[in-house]
Parts: C-alpha cells; structure tokens; sequence
C-alpha cells in the first residue's frame, strides 16, 4: 500500500482548505527532490544526497505516503554514512533507481484522492434515502 489512508485523512483534517496548496508544494517540492537526488547520484556526490532526501522523507510521511518516505529515508541514512566515511553512494544506487516511479505512483494516488471531481463510492457522504 502506497499510501496509509488514516495518516493522509488526518493530514487532510488537520489543513483544512489549505490542503490541496500544501500537496502542490509536496508535487513541486518532491519532483525537484527527486531529480537533486538523481543529479547527486550521477556526480557520485553524498552530501548532495542528503538534503533532498531529508526534504521528501518527511513531505512523504505528512500525507501518509510511508513507503515513499522509508526510501527517501534509506537514501539519506546511505549518504550520511558515506558523507562521514568519505565515500561513494553507490550503495544507494538501487533506492534511487526506483525513487521516480515510486515517488509518481504515489502522487498520482494522492491527486487522484484530492480532487473534489473524482467518482466517490456511492452513499458516501450521503444520507440513504428510502421509501421514495
């Protein structure tokens, strides 16, 4: 499951109408995020690594997108390592190979849930009328 409904309804609750703003920034902010953590890697460069992993693993986790955030974390736990022991992040070369499509899939399933014009189960948020 990419993305923890409870965590993502608290998130919604607790915004309010800022909501639908906030997961914007998460979009702009996470597609940067992602393409700094492919550019680091391609440079060999774990320090450049570590801020826009830090940035996505807590957006991810704000809207309850844990699986995201657990690879957003991986990455930055990896080039911390390497940052103290002065060495490559190939080690993280894997998480970010599936860091895009990961990262995509879940924004999808975040937008698709966010807008008002999406098909709802039936009944829900309404009251069932009987007898007519």
């Amino acid at each position: 499951m990419l993305v923890d409904w409870d965590a993502y309804a608290q998130a919604r609750s607790e915004l309010g109408t800022a909501f639908v703003r906030i997961l914007g920034y998460f979009q702009e902010d996470g597609i940067k995020s992602v393409a700094a953590i492919e550019a680091a890697m391609r440079a060999g460069n774990a320090a450049a690594l570590v801020i826009p992993a830090h940035t996505l693993k807590g957006e991810a986790r704000q809207f309850g997108a844990e699986p995201l955030a657990v690879a957003a974390e991986r990455i930055e736990t990896i080039a911390r390592a390497c940052v103290e022991k002065r060495d490559s992040p190939d080690e993280a070369l894997a998480h970010i190979v599936d860091l895009r499509p990961l990262f995509e899939a879940t924004l999808e399933l975040l937008q698709r849930e966010a807008n008002p014009l999406v098909a709802r189960k039936p009944g829900f948020g309404r009251r069932a009328m009987s007898g007519f």
